[in-house]
C-alpha cells in the first residue's frame, strides 16, 4: 500500500510539473490519464490474484505490483500449513495401521460408550461391523449381563473374562475398559480362548496322573503295610511270591507310566530334527517281536513290509509310534483275533504304516478323542494288560514332527485300522533289498 501512495504521489508531482511547464490543462489531462492506467494495472493485478485465489495451491502469480509482498508470506504459511496436515496425516494413518496390525483388539468409545471405531482383531473377536455399528451402544452389541455390570463401574482394575458362544464355537475374551482422552473409553479385548483350554488340559493332565498314579501306589503301601503287620513265618513261600509278583506288576506299570509321560514331554519341548533315512521295516520287526510277547500266542499276526522304503526322520521317535500301534492293537484285540502289519507306498508318492485288527472296535463319538491323553476306549481292558493311555497320544506328536498325519477308521465290533500317512517330502531313496528277502508277505501266529 506505500509504494501505491508514492506512485499516487509521484504522478501528482509529475502532473504539476508538466502543467507548470505544457499548461495546466495538458498537465492535468497527463495527470488524469496515469491514474486511469494505474487503475486498469491494478485491475489487471487484482483479476490475476483472483483467480490464483480459486487454484490456491499453486504458487502466486509473478509481478502483480505491491501485491507481491502480501501474497508471498500468504503462500509461504499456507505451504507450511499444508505440509503439517501431510505430516499430521501421516502420523495418523501410522498409528491406525499399527493400531490394525496389534494381536489384541481396540475398540474406542464416547462418553455414552457408543462406539466410534474398531480395529479388524475387535471386528473378528465381537462381530462387529464399524460401518454398521458405528454409533450404537456397545452394550447393545456385547449383550451380556456381566459386561453391562462391569461397564457400569466407574473404574476398572481388572479385565472381565467373557464367555461366548457354545459348544465347539465357544470363545472366551478378555475385555478391559479404560478412560482416556476427554471422556472417552478405550476397550482392549484378546482372545484367550486357547489360553484357557491349555490351562485346563493342564489340570486334567494333572489330576490324570494323579488318579493314574494313585492305583498302583494303593496296592503296593497295602501290601507292604500287610507285609509289615504279618510275623515272618505267616505267609507260605507261593503265598509270598504271588503278593510279591503283583507289588512288581504294579511298580512295572508305573514305570512305564513315567516313561510314557517322558517320552510325551519331550517330544513336546524339543525342537524337531531332520534325522536321517530310517528303515522302518527293521523298527516294524522288533515292534512286532514286543507285540507277539505281549500277545502270548493269542492273535495270528499278517506281515506285509516293503523291504526298501525309507523315510527321513528320528528311528528312536519312529519306534515309539510304530510300537504303540501294535501294542494298542493287540490290548483291544480279542484272543482268537488277526492283526495285520502293513507298510507300503501310497500313491501319492509318499507311505502308510498301518496296523488293522479284528478288535472290539471303537466307537465313532470315541473316534476324536482317542488321541487325548489318558483316554480309554475301555478302560477295563486297558488296564488289565498294562495300557498307560498315552500311548497314541505319543504315535501322534510323532507323526506331526515327521509331517505325517495318523488317521483312524474303526467299526464297532469288526475292528480298527490305525495308519500313520508319510508325505512324499519325507520319503528317502530307496534301500537295496536284502539278499534273501522272500515275499513281502509273511504270517506268523
Amino acid at each position: 500500500m506505500s509504494k501505491t501512495l508514492v506512485s499516487i504521489a509521484l504522478w501528482a508531482l509529475g502532473g504539476w510539473l508538466l502543467g507548470a511547464w505544457l499548461g495546466p490543462a495538458t498537465g492535468w489531462a497527463l495527470f488524469a490519464l496515469g491514474l486511469l492506467l494505474m487503475v486498469l494495472v491494478s485491475g489487471l493485478q487484482l483479476s490475476r490474484i483472483a483467480r490464483w485465489v480459486c487454484s490456491i495451491d499453486e504458487p502466486p502469480p509473478p509481478s502483480v505490483g505491491p501485491w507481491d509482498e502480501i501474497l508471498a508470506p500468504i503462500y509461504r504459511k499456507l505451504k507450511q500449513n499444508r505440509l503439517d496436515l501431510q505430516d499430521r496425516a501421516r502420523n495418523f494413518n501410522r498409528a491406525l495401521l499399527a493400531a490394525e496390525a496389534l494381536p489384541d483388539g481396540a475398540l474406542t468409545l464416547a462418553p455414552d460408550k457408543s462406539l466410534l471405531w474398531c480395529n479388524q482383531t475387535a471386528a473378528s473377536h465381537l462381530g462387529l461391523d464399524l460401518d454398521r455399528d458405528r454409533g450404537h451402544s456397545i452394550l447393545n452389541i456385547v449383550r451380556a449381563p456381566e459386561f453391562a455390570r462391569y461397564a457400569d463401574q466407574q473404574a476398572w482394575s481388572h479385565p472381565l473374562i467373557l464367555h461366548l458362544g457354545r459348544s465347539s464355537q465357544a470363545r472366551t475374551l478378555s475385555l478391559h475398559l479404560a478412560p482416556y482422552g476427554v471422556g472417552q473409553f478405550l476397550m482392549v479385548t484378546r482372545d484367550i480362548t486357547q489360553i484357557e483350554r491349555l490351562e485346563n488340559t493342564r489340570k486334567d493332565f494333572v489330576a490324570n496322573v494323579s488318579h493314574e498314579l494313585r492305583t498302583p501306589l494303593t496296592v503296593l503301601s497295602g501290601f507292604i503295610e500287610t507285609l509289615q503287620d504279618m510275623p515272618g513265618n505267616a505267609l507260605t513261600d507261593a503265598q509270598r511270591s504271588h503278593y510279591l509278583e503283583l507289588m512288581s506288576q504294579q511298580a512295572r506299570n508305573m514305570h512305564a507310566l513315567v516313561s510314557d509321560l517322558l517320552t510325551l514331554s519331550s517330544l513336546e519341548s524339543t525342537p524337531n530334527r531332520e534325522g536321517g533315512p530310517v528303515l522302518v521295516t527293521a523298527l516294524a520287526r522288533t515292534a512286532l517281536a514286543q507285540a507277539q510277547a505281549l500277545s502270548g500266542g493269542q492273535h495270528a499276526f499278517d506281515v506285509r513290509l516293503d523291504e526298501t522304503l525309507r523315510v527321513r526322520g528320528q528311528d528312536t521317535e519312529l519306534a515309539s509310534a510304530i510300537g504303540n500301534l501294535l501294542t494298542n492293537a493287540v490290548r483291544y484285540t480279542p484272543a482268537g483275533g488277526a492283526i495285520t502289519v502293513i507298510w507300503e507306498p501310497t500313491p501319492d508318492g509318499g507311505a502308510a504304516y498301518r496296523v488293522q485288527d479284528t478288535g472290539i472296535g471303537i466307537d465313532p463319538a470315541d473316534v476324536p478323542r482317542l488321541t487325548e491323553r489318558f483316554f480309554r476306549a475301555d478302560r477295563g481292558r486297558s488296564r488289565a494288560t498294562g495300557g498307560t493311555g498315552l500311548g497314541l497320544a505319543i504315535a501322534k506328536h510323532v507323526a506331526m514332527r515327521h509331517d505325517a498325519v495318523l488317521d483312524i477308521r474303526s467299526t464297532p465290533g469288526e475292528g480298527s485300522v490305525f495308519s500313520i500317512l508319510f508325505p512324499a517330502a519325507r520319503m528317502c531313496p530307496p534301500a537295496e533289498p536284502p539278499a534273501a528277502a522272500g515275499s513281502p508277505s509273511t504270517r506268523a501266529a
